[in-house]
């Protein structure tokens, strides 16, 4: 268990908390470049901070404030202009950094706006995702890892929003053990009542492990009737400080899924799945995005497919897990670890160091950040998405390596 300062201490992201210094040292998604195309003019939020997302008329991103500082109109209404967004009460205009550089009703001699500023921070994108840094300068890169590069994927884009803390559903994925209860009896059983039959092939785990590499960790398991060359124990999938999951077999559909702290309860899920493109299939031009639900109509949490099981017992633990009345056993070293590098690296920032897994050297961003992972899948389940009409359960594929 954990004290409530040490709860509050892993938790709590706003401005000035320790684990809002640190997560300020890296890169977060916070919206799609077609959520941005279809709406130039976007809010956000993260890590507590409310902010406007926008594309200007020369094509270039900013992120700045969400209020305009004359009269606190949200500038979610603003104007997307070369070089800026103005403000649609008075036409104060903003650069991308934040300071106001037009205000046409003061007289043309005045100096006003040079003292009038608003939050700015770095904006980028890539792999089809928008990407912001609310960190000191300098920025780090913004990691070109893998899936979000590669010229030989296509990609589709699954977008939730979570009503819970970001690290009840980071530590979900260090726990490799709940796949053998969570998604494999428990999905039988719910298959079971909706006369359908089992779906998973159940297997005892005889050992777990986690290996520290420099972008994070590797998540390694063996299962009954396995031997120890299996590449799910001798390669892994892994965890990317500070909030992504690698999964899914090399050779069917790798994905990452990325947890992005909105505030201390509220979490932006990416699904970021990719596949093989075929032989002479020409490249993907749009990447599709879908937001996919938790919860029916009536609220009841759709427990039939993989993601909406993770989805469950996060949510299950409340807005903030109260952590301090946990009972951890030694199948949860993986927790433990990662609790451990997590205060390691807080600690790194109070230091002036830089954190684990922010890259500043161009040599080893480019062309890409290869991630080693498994490259056959163990499981094989149905798994359920949204369709273009809203539709659940209808099946999208049979997704390879239900490892979470």
């Amino acid at each position: 268990m954990l004290t409530q300062e040490a709860n509050d201490r892993l938790t709590r992201v706003g401005p000035g908390t320790p684990m809002g210094k640190l997560l300020r040292r890296y890169w977060f998604p916070v919206s799609t470049v077609a959520a941005l195309d279809k709406e130039p003019v976007l809010p956000v939020e993260l890590l507590c901070e409310k902010l406007t997302l926008y594309r200007g008329e020369d094509g270039q991103l900013g992120l700045v404030g969400d209020r305009c500082p004359h009269r606190a109109t949200p500038l979610k209404y603003g104007i997307p202009e070369a070089g800026g967004l103005r403000c649609p009460y008075h036409g104060w205009k903003f650069d991308r950094t934040g300071q106001c550089i037009q205000q046409p009703a003061e007289p043309p001699d005045s100096s006003f706006c040079q003292k009038v500023r608003i939050p700015g921070y770095p904006v980028d994108e890539l792999g089809g995702l928008i990407w912001a840094y609310l960190g000191p300068a300098p920025a780090p890169l913004l990691p070109r890892y893998d899936l979000y590069v590669r010229e030989d994927l296509d990609r589709e884009i699954g977008i939730t929003r979570l009503p819970c803390n970001w690290l009840q559903v980071m530590e979900n994925s260090l726990d490799p053990v709940h796949l053998e209860y969570l998604h494999g009896i428990y999905m039988n059983y719910a298959q079971k009542r909706l006369g359908r039959p089992a779906v998973a092939d159940v297997k005892h785990h005889v050992k777990i492990d986690f290996d520290v590499f420099e972008y994070g960790i590797a998540k390694r398991r063996l299962l009954e009737g396995q031997s120890e060359d299996v590449d799910d124990w001798r390669v892994g999938h892994p965890i990317l400080f500070p909030n992504v999951l690698a999964v899914g077999d090399e050779s069917g559909t790798p994905e990452f899924q990325i947890r992005v702290p909105v505030n201390d309860t509220e979490t932006l899920h990416f699904w970021y799945v990719t596949e093989h493109r075929k032989p002479g299939a020409p490249p993907q031009t749009d990447i599709p995005v879908y937001e996919y639900p938790y919860a029916d109509e009536g609220g009841r949490i759709l427990v039939e497919t993989i993601r909406g099981q993770d989805m469950m017992v996060w949510l299950g633990q409340g807005d903030i897990a109260d952590r301090t009345v946990e009972r951890l056993g030694t199948s949860d070293k993986g927790i433990i670890l990662y609790r451990k590098l997590l205060n390691e690296n807080i600690d790194k920032v109070e230091r002036g160091e830089d954190p684990m897994a922010v890259v500043r050297d161009p040599a080893r961003n480019f062309p890409m950040i290869a991630i080693p992972r498994e490259g056959k899948a163990h499981y094989v389940v149905g798994e359920f998405v949204p369709d273009e009409d809203g539709e659940l359960l209808t099946k999208r594929r049979e997704l390879a390596g239900a490892q979470v």
